[in-house]
């Protein structure tokens, strides 16, 4: 049997993922130059932070790509229950830090942690060893797998943090489709959810007038729909090509968190349309190259593993990118890999190391971007029946 080496994985999987690393690297910098040199009088304040997490979290990457993916199985449980654990544990006085009127971090003392990065992707571990154990064809199985997904998105809402328990939701959402739930499950599902969901808005008013301020942002341009507006003037000012590398003018405290949530509106203003386009590009490759790790799992366990990791970083891409864009609510919620913050891109690393862990134990060689080939395969590999 021939003996895998250190570097034997998905290359252009792990590629993709440093290359929007370092992408955001260079906007970290642009964007927080300024702020960080007024508030900590060092301009490179944010950057060495996110460069320290990103040397972290590629041999995060590099650990967890050696782990076989049924030892993680064996431990599904443990995983997320620690993960609820951390989550329960922002609120205890003390330990848990708040900011911005939001209980999401724990003080460690030399740093802090935000468990939410790490709870959301111990979840999709849990939820695919539950899927492959014994399905969710049934009713009961998908409501155990709910009610899996359900006590993680709950922590959320009490922190609270309705961005990434959106996420959350639907990529958990994605995973019980993939998984083979019927459709009359799913509709059972989803109704009760979306009622929930419109319900938790009005519930909050904060959320009431974030809505009113995604509808006409003008109405409030020096309160709810201030953020927005400017995201706009970036993105405007940045047209095809941009202003220039560092010459953006919304970073000068127009743009509040311009560092992290609203990162791609700075790339937009300075490298326009077309580099946008670019980074964007980078993510297609990513998540279609997690597709492929999916398809060509040698198991349901990897199968499901890939799909669900792959499924929350495309979802909270997206979601990103129509918040920077007004297609949706304002909320706050970073780019993946590229905004900064340290437990994210961590966490963000480590689960493509388990796409790569899953990847290096294929059925066939990971050198084909065909996902339609690729999927129908696993179709009928999954389903039972030869190929």
């Amino acid at each position: 049997m021939k003996r895998e080496g250190l570097f034997s994985f998905d290359k252009p999987l792990a590629v993709s993922a440093v290359a929007l690393s370092l992408v955001g690297l260079v906007f970290i910098y642009s964007a927080s130059s300024y702020t960080a040199e007024l508030r900590y009088g060092d301009p490179f304040r944010y950057v060495e932070t996110q460069a320290v997490s990103l040397v972290l979290g590629i041999a995060a990457m590099l650990f967890v790509s050696r782990i076989p993916p049924e030892s993680l199985k064996k431990r599904a449980f443990l995983l997320y229950a620690i993960g609820v654990v951390a989550l329960a544990a922002v609120f205890i006085p003390g330990f848990g830090v708040e900011s911005y009127g939001a209980k999401r971090w724990l003080d460690l003392g030399i740093f802090t942690v935000q468990p939410s990065e790490y709870a959301k992707f111990a979840l999709m571990i849990f939820l695919a060893a539950l899927a492959s154990a014994k399905g969710v064809h049934t009713l009961p199985r998908a409501l155990l797998f709910l009610c899996a997904a359900g006590a993680v998105c709950l922590l959320l809402l009490l922190e609270p943090n309705m961005s990434v328990t959106i996420c959350v939701g639907a990529a958990a959402f994605l995973l019980l489709f993939m998984a083979g739930a019927k459709p009359s499950h799913l509709v059972l599902i989803l109704i009760p959810v979306v009622v929930c969901g419109v319900a938790l808005v009005f519930a909050e008013p904060y959320r009431v007038r974030r809505l009113f301020a995604f509808l006409d942002p003008w109405s409030s341009p020096l309160d709810e729909g201030y953020q927005l507006i400017q995201s706009y003037y970036a993105l405007g000012s940045g047209g095809l090509f941009g202003v220039g590398l560092f010459s953006s003018r919304q970073k000068y405290l127009f743009l509040p968190f311009a560092e992290s949530d609203f990162i791609l509106s700075v790339i937009g203003e300075e490298t326009g349309f077309f580099g946008v386009l670019a980074v964007l590009s980078l993510f297609v490759a990513l998540v279609v190259r997690g597709s492929v790790v999916a398809a060509r799992a040698k198991d349901r366990f990897s199968c499901y593993l890939a799909a669900g990791v792959t499924a929350l970083i495309a979802v909270q891409t997206m979601m990103n990118v129509a918040v920077v864009c007004g297609a949706v609510p304002p909320t706050g919620l970073p780019l993946p890999f590229v905004s900064a913050g340290g437990s994210s891109l961590v966490c963000c690393f480590a689960a493509v190391g388990v796409l790569l862990a899953v990847s290096r134990r294929s059925r066939s060689p990971m050198l084909s971007f065909d996902v339609g080939a690729a999927m129908k395969e696993s179709r009928f590999r999954l389903s039972g029946r030869r190929v």
